[in-house]
């Protein structure tokens, strides 16, 4: 699902279904070993994507385990090893993690989600008083899509991609999505400042989006990718 929305130099490895038993590194068995079955199912099949991704990069298995600094919703982002960027997302009937070498891009955000509205109340905290026009028009001209979840999806990728430029939060609000539903893609435009990578200021996040009929249902992916000054997307 995620293969055709990231650039070549990314390594792609999913999922629609949980294997019977993954192994798993002590460490990483410990940080579930008293959640429910779902979350121990998806926090290990993310992580045999991880490592399978990581492989074709040429990385031996390491245990993914969370970042140990800062605030309680920065430790929640996986650390990588060195070299290596990349992001891992889940939701039912989908796993994948995304790898890039670090010396062709800079960071990566991906994301899945059930492509259907998001409960009521969500679309109000996660969209800005300009996105919700642009999202209505949408959904009467193209009603296969959740464009709702789709903003909140784009967001999640945006915000992946962020976080290990800068290690600072970024809210729903800091960032407004505009979606283009004929090409499938979207930017996200920042409204603090940017990260610098290589002496270039990102205030606009490019990304890409698809639906895929999955499983569980239709899902909808986001991803957006950093990419490293010369190295093209």
């Amino acid at each position: 699902m995620l293969h055709g929305l990231l650039p070549a130099q990314v390594v792609v490895a999913e999922l629609f279904a949980d294997p019977p038993s993954v192994d798993l590194f002590p460490q990483e068995a410990e940080l579930v070993a008293k959640a429910v079955d779902k979350r121990r199912r998806e926090f290990a099949t993310v992580r045999l994507c991880a490592r399978t991704a990581l492989a074709r990069l040429g990385h031996p298995p390491v245990p993914i385990l969370p970042v140990l600094e800062g605030p309680p919703w920065a430790q929640r982002a996986p650390r990588w090893p060195d070299g290596v960027v990349g992001s891992m997302t889940h939701c039912d009937g989908y796993r994948a993690a995304a790898v890039a070498p670090a010396s062709a891009i800079a960071s990566v955000g991906v994301d899945a989600e059930p492509n259907a509205p998001v409960p009521d109340g969500v679309r109000e905290l996660v969209t800005r008083p300009e996105e919700r026009p642009v999202l209505d028009r949408l959904t009467v001209s193209h009603p296969a899509v959740a464009w709702d979840r789709l903003l909140f999806s784009a967001k999640e990728s945006v915000f992946k991609a962020w976080f290990p430029l800068t290690g600072r939060w970024l809210d729903f609000g800091d960032c407004v999505i505009t979606p283009d539903p004929e090409n499938g893609t979207f930017t996200g435009a920042l409204r603090v400042p940017g990260p610098v990578v290589d002496g270039v200021r990102h205030d606009v996040f490019q990304g890409r989006w698809r639906t895929v009929k999955g499983e569980s249902g239709e899902l909808v992916a986001t991803g957006v990718v950093v990419a490293r000054a010369g190295e093209g997307e």
